[in-house]
């Protein structure tokens, strides 16, 4: 068992986006996503199979109202399997891989797309992967100020006691003046406008992920440059790109590249570019074999290291 605190003591945000690339030009993952509903709780599970790195599942249940009651919203569990005979090679705590997934996979999108020179960085929603995202995109800009708004007043405000962000109060101003946006929220309805957005941001929405959740409207799509993750864990399965796709107000066309297509993620100092996180199991899958790559090995495991070879004692 590969536990939070320890687990993430040898890990580096932009060692990850490393792993990340390189995952990207192993054979394409095989994916599969399932989803059960209950009013607005949620059971989400997902798997993943890259040849020669490894079989992973990781299942999340989101219980929106668990807050409430003073329970956390999001709990799950993730299982990593040797490559070569199927065996349980690692169980590491689920949170540790999916703050590490989710604000590392937003990371390498904005390190291609992003203006070379982003000093301005808005984040939109007070929740935990805001603040994973204050330590990636920290490690990526270093020289970037963050900024935060939410729908709640005080959980910004502690939010930024906890992490050095400025507090804004004006959505549409705060996205006038930042070089990056960064939506981590659950919203039906879009918050943000495509008249708001100018030349040259860069827009990363990491939040919405059920069909009927989006974070920007038509118009921020249209005027866009837009990428994503992966086509197989977005279009058919986010409202972000599966409600305007179905209306029409885009097209298959409009979307320009996602991961297994690196070298198409560009763009020029006058482009606006969307970037949507779909997350997926191969991500996840990237992400723990990275993890455990840093475990310190049991003595005399040496030879166990490589990808494809169970690690005993790590379970």
């Amino acid at each position: 068992m590969i536990p939070f605190d320890a687990g993430q003591e040898r890990l580096d945000w932009l060692d990850l986006v490393a792993a990340l690339k390189r995952g990207h030009q192993a054979p394409k993952a095989e994916i599969e996503d399932l989803f059960l509903y209950r009013g607005s709780d949620t059971l989400l599970s997902r798997s993943a199979w890259i040849d020669g790195m490894g079989l992973l599942t990781k299942t999340a249940t989101v219980f929106p109202n668990n807050p409430k009651s003073g329970q956390p919203m999001i709990g799950g569990g993730v299982m990593l399997f040797d490559d070569a005979t199927g065996a349980l090679a690692a169980v590491i705590d689920f949170h540790l891989i999916t703050k590490w997934k989710t604000a590392g996979d937003s990371l390498m999108a904005a390190l291609a797309l992003a203006p070379a020179g982003a000093r301005e960085i808005l984040i939109v929603g007070a929740g935990t992967v805001g603040r994973s995202l204050v330590e990636a995109f920290g490690a990526g800009f270093p020289e970037a100020r963050f900024s935060i708004w939410n729908r709640s007043p005080k959980a910004a405000e502690v939010f930024a006691q906890e992490t050095g962000a400025q507090v804004v109060r004006d959505l549409q101003s705060a996205v006038a003046a930042a070089d990056i946006i960064l939506t981590c929220t659950m919203t039906t309805a879009p918050i943000i406008q495509g008249d708001w957005l100018r030349p040259g941001q860069h827009l990363n929405m990491i939040g919405a992920y059920r069909p009927d959740m989006r974070e920007a409207d038509d118009a921020a799509l249209q005027k866009s440059k837009l990428f994503v993750d992966s086509y197989d864990t977005t279009l058919g399965h986010i409202g972000e790109l599966k409600i305007p796709l179905e209306s029409g107000a885009i097209d298959r066309s409009h979307l320009r590249a996602d991961y297994y297509d690196l070298e198409a993620f560009e763009a020029g100092p006058d482009d606006i570019t969307v970037f949507k996180n779909g997350g997926g199991a191969h991500l996840d899958l990237m992400t723990a074999r990275y993890v455990l790559d840093q475990w310190p090995a049991p003595a005399g495991a040496a030879a166990l290291d490589k990808p494809g070879n169970a690690r005993a004692g790590r379970v």
